[in-house]
């Protein structure tokens, strides 16, 4: 593979079994070119800035700075993409806080770490393909100051596309388009995603502020559902708006939110 398509990756893991491991699962990847190994948390830093790979396999527990005070190192833009790899679940929500691309729990399978790797390559290549565009749109601005048309700039999507939810000693990375429907619970929310029922700490508010409105809508104080997975609104007598979702859950709208559904009546 030609050596720029190559995703360029750092191996840091206090335990040189661990980054062996690490590094014979990556070799069966024709895409990754591991660049360097790191046993501790200052030699990661040192070669994170000299080395810049585009993807860090990262341990969370490791000698005179642990994975996390690494990123807290760096400047932002020498944080590549970082996949965690720890044998603690009590740091996955903070590993998500930081825009980690997945969390590894050991011990982990080899089709559970593939399948983290083959995520992360995917939103390189993204990333890739969104410098190229921005660097093109440089150009064209450019050209079109030069003719009182300066093109604008797209601002970046701040919506988050997945969530870490606690559930019964495990942690499940649930993308937020499964998502049929979520409920208020006191400070907590219930997400329905699959048939199943997670219970997540977050409040209503907070979710929702992180959620794109594009997809999710509010209809009703303590309940928001994901509008791709609406099957049928049904009117139960004059006054009444029911949601029928893809899963078969029915959901009454709220009066004060009905006008979102009168264009679709």
């Amino acid at each position: 593979m030609n050596a720029s398509a190559c995703i360029r990756t750092l191996v840091v893991d206090d335990e040189p079994l661990a980054r062996e491991g690490l590094c014979l699962l990556l070799a069966s990847d024709p895409e990754i070119r591991v660049v360097g190994e790191a046993g501790n948390g200052p030699e990661a830093v040192r070669l994170i800035r000299e080395q810049r790979p585009d993807l860090v396999l990262l341990d969370v527990q490791m000698p005179e700075l642990n994975g996390f005070e690494v990123l807290a190192h760096l400047d932002p833009a020498e944080v590549p993409a970082v996949i965690f790899v720890t044998a603690y679940d009590r740091y996955a929500l903070r590993a998500f806080d930081i825009h980690a691309l997945d969390y590894l729990l050991k011990p982990f399978g080899d089709e559970r770490f593939h399948d983290a790797v083959g995520r992360a390559k995917a939103q390189i290549r993204l990333t890739r393909m969104s410098d190229l565009s921005q660097r093109l749109l440089s150009v064209l601005s450019t050209y079109g100051e030069r003719d009182g048309a300066p093109v604008p700039t797209p601002a970046p999507e701040p919506w988050v596309r997945r969530l870490a939810i606690r559930d019964t000693g495990r942690v499940v990375f649930l993308d937020v388009d499964e998502i049929e429907y979520i409920e208020a619970a006191d400070y907590y929310v219930q997400i329905h995603a699959g048939g199943k029922a997670y219970l997540h700490r977050e409040t209503m508010q907070s979710l929702e502020a992180r959620l794109d409105p594009e997809c999710f809508m509010r209809i009703h104080r303590s309940a928001i559902v994901n509008s791709r997975r609406i099957r049928e609104l049904r009117s139960e007598g004059r006054r009444e708006l029911v949601v029928v979702l893809t899963g078969g859950a029915e959901l009454k709208v709220a009066r004060s939110h009905r006008e979102k559904f009168q264009h679709l009546r």
